[in-house]
């Protein structure tokens, strides 16, 4: 895969947990420093369907040059959670999931406990692969899974587009967006 320093990346993240129905944006960024535009569908809170809707409004939007889609993390609107291959193969577009701290799979795997179909839930999570980590400026960690696109493709995407802070543009920006439209204001400290 070829990286330019331009390479169109859409970041997704969801809003607040405000309502049974939860706002989902994407944003397309020109590597870690401009946006070329918005996209966005709602999802069920702790429903089954964010893969289904994530592929939906991919094949749907007009930037029909996106090169990589970046989550944060696995799981949208409480645990809707996401299958990344499925996604990969669906778009044809390498998926990147960023985490901020090593999650505790042991306190997810007894949540999903309480919810409709946790086996499936589960195996979305494992499908995701391996969790790696990588070294950003400052000291600064972040850990990561792919599908897609190579080990090191998924660490240079990364730190192309973490210029501001550990987490990349793409990905917080949607965060801030979902987040303000969802309660009138938003914010996400580096």
């Amino acid at each position: 895969m070829k990286i330019k320093p331009e390479i169109r990346i859409l970041g997704i993240d969801d809003g607040s947990l405000v309502d049974d129905k939860v706002l989902v944006v994407g944003v397309v960024f020109r590597g870690g420093f401009w946006i070329d535009g918005l996209l966005s569908t709602y999802i069920e809170r702790d429903g089954l369907d964010a893969t289904e809707k994530i592929i939906e409004m991919v094949k749907n939007t007009r930037h029909k040059d996106l090169g990589v889609i970046m989550f944060d993390g696995v799981t949208f609107g409480g645990f809707n959670t996401i299958d990344i291959k499925k996604i990969n193969g669906e778009t044809g577009l390498p998926c990147i999931v960023v985490i901020r701290k090593m999650p505790d799979m042991l306190s997810i795997k007894n949540a999903l406990k309480y919810l409709k179909d946790p086996e499936e839930r589960e195996k979305m999570i494992e499908n995701a692969g391996k969790i790696y980590r990588t070294e950003l400026k400052d000291d600064k960690v972040l850990y990561y899974q792919f599908s897609g696109l190579t080990r090191e493709e998924a660490e240079k995407l990364i730190k192309i587009t973490a210029i501001h802070s550990s987490l990349p543009e793409p990905v917080r920006v949607a965060h801030i967006i979902a987040t303000g439209v969802v309660r009138g204001e938003a914010s996400r400290k580096p």
